[in-house]
């Protein structure tokens, strides 16, 4: 008599009421899993992850409190082998680089077919990554790319507002020498021509949301 499989237990965490419990009853409904912990938000889901230490987590990239990457981060500190799969309707280069940076084993579309989330599941429980293909040269096109520095990011975010060099270097205490050179490297690193284009950019990679 054939062995049974061996039942992956889940925690699902996401803070849409109607995505996570339609989530966790699809998976319940397999035989080989079983949710052990359902949260709507990142801090919880580090605190359940504790207790329950499941064998594969679906983490919500958006999440009060605590956002997903920041709760990976956390998990993965504490738990090295930990399995987690990033679960987003995002789909810019900074949110799968960051997520899987942190240690994400896979990178998951929230329209993604559900038998597809279900073999991906599995995948990841058994050790293995899984990155699409479509999220694989996103991920390359932002890994040739350097990152910015806290305060180059700090500098994007304001001219991102409209500010001006005089304004950006009175909001951040420093000269406006030092603001037009942190401005010239953000927009040398994001391949812009331009600080508008360099803006455009950086909304569209998801390195700054407005």
């Amino acid at each position: 008599m054939p062995e049974s499989p061996k039942t992956i237990r889940l925690l699902v965490a996401d803070d849409h009421p109607i995505v996570r419990q339609g989530l966790v009853a699809i998976l319940n409904d397999q035989p080989d899993m079983n949710v052990v912990a359902e949260v709507n938000n990142g801090q919880q889901a580090i605190e359940q992850f504790r207790i329950h230490q499941p064998d594969v987590a679906i983490l919500d990239l958006k999440m009060p409190e605590i956002g997903g990457v920041e709760a990976i981060d956390t998990i993965r500190a504490e738990f090295s082998t930990a399995a987690i799969i990033m679960f987003s309707i995002y789909e810019t280069d900074e949110d799968i680089y960051r997520g899987l940076r942190a240690g994400a084993k896979a990178y998951l579309l929230k329209d993604t077919p559900c038998q597809e989330i279900l073999e991906v599941i599995r995948t990841v429980s058994g050790g293995q990554r899984y990155i699409p293909a479509e999220i694989g040269t996103k991920l390359a096109a932002r890994m040739e790319r350097p990152d910015l520095s806290d305060r180059e990011n700090q500098v994007l975010a304001l001219m991102a507002q409209g500010k001006k060099n005089k304004d950006i270097a009175g909001e951040l205490n420093i000269s406006e020498n030092t603001v037009k050179f942190h401005v010239t490297n953000v927009t040398l690193k994001l391949g812009a021509s331009d600080h508008t284009r360099a803006v455009v950019n950086a909304l569209q990679q998801g390195i700054i949301k407005l």
